[in-house]
């Protein structure tokens, strides 16, 4: 009995091992990616000169030189506009590309539609093709009609690009949903809006809000639209960050103050919604 019970006590101690080293690994991980963001803080509050130093010197004097600069306190532009467009294109992008993506994932997964692998692949494809090479006929058109320079074509662009991603996000999570709930509740009378906004959405919310999330981040980071379609009514964040990088002189400070203030909208969301994220990005990964 004692060769038996041996490997029986030596168990929970390998478990405890494994176990501990791969909380290891996940915090040296997590720290690998937190140094440049660290790194970059650190940075913007350091004087140009201090932050062009080579080696970099971490003892340096602390100043409020870059955000000062940043907000416009030395007689620069202001950036709360920028903010602003971004602020409008991210969010009134994301609650389109919701509303559209929801009843597209209901019936491409609870309802599916005829040949509904085929509709899935198409917008899969949509995003194989270079953002670039759609960018003069897009700019084209944008200047027949009239809408450069308009905050409201950011957000159809934004739309349109978020919304092949988010039908596959949100069709993996619907796929995860008992078809028995939404039968009974078709049995007692529930039309598919109230199906879609009563059964479905709260049994989906941590995927929706993890869809949500990336949807926000996509858009609020996009650059390359924003830089050619836009100019001063329309410019967003990250467009007015590039602002800051010259030929000539110093901005390091300037742009780490620039990109940690731009970045705080898109952590404190991460933050505050880790919880369904983390719920939303498991929902559909094991069946």
């Amino acid at each position: 009995m004692s060769t038996i019970a041996a490997p029986e006590r030596g168990r929970p101690r390998t478990r405890l091992r494994k176990g501990a080293g791969l909380g290891l690994l996940a915090w040296l991980t997590g720290i690998v990616f937190f140094l440049p963001i660290a790194w970059m803080a650190l940075t913007s509050f350091h004087s140009e000169e201090d932050a062009a130093t080579n080696p970099p010197s971490f003892t340096a004097a602390l100043t409020l030189d870059g955000y000062r600069e940043f907000f416009g306190a030395d007689g620069g532009a202001s950036p709360w506009p920028s903010l602003i467009n971004s602020t409008v294109a991210s969010v009134a992008s994301m609650i389109l590309v919701l509303l559209l993506a929801l009843p597209a994932a209901y019936a491409l997964s609870i309802r599916p539609v005829k040949r509904w692998t085929d509709v899935l692949f198409f917008f899969l494809s949509t995003k194989m093709l270079p953002v670039v090479a759609g960018l003069l006929p897009i700019y084209l058109f944008a200047k027949n009609a009239g809408m450069l320079d308009n905050i409201w074509l950011l957000v159809l662009l934004y739309t349109s690009m978020n919304l092949p991603i988010a039908v596959w996000m949100m069709h993996s999570f619907l796929s995860e949903i008992p078809v028995a709930v939404i039968e009974a509740a078709q049995i007692d009378g529930a039309r598919l809006p109230t199906v879609l906004t009563r059964i479905i959405a709260p049994m989906a919310l941590p995927g929706i809000a993890a869809t949500a999330l990336i949807c926000f981040i996509f858009s609020w980071n996009e650059l390359l639209f924003a830089r050619v379609l836009t100019g001063v009514v329309a410019e967003t964040a990250p467009v007015f960050l590039t602002g800051f990088i010259t030929s000539q002189g110093l901005f390091l400070a300037k742009v780490c103050a620039a990109s940690l203030v731009i970045s705080l909208p898109v952590l404190a969301a991460g933050f505050a919604a880790q919880d369904k994220l983390v719920q939303g990005l498991s929902l559909g990964a094991v069946k």
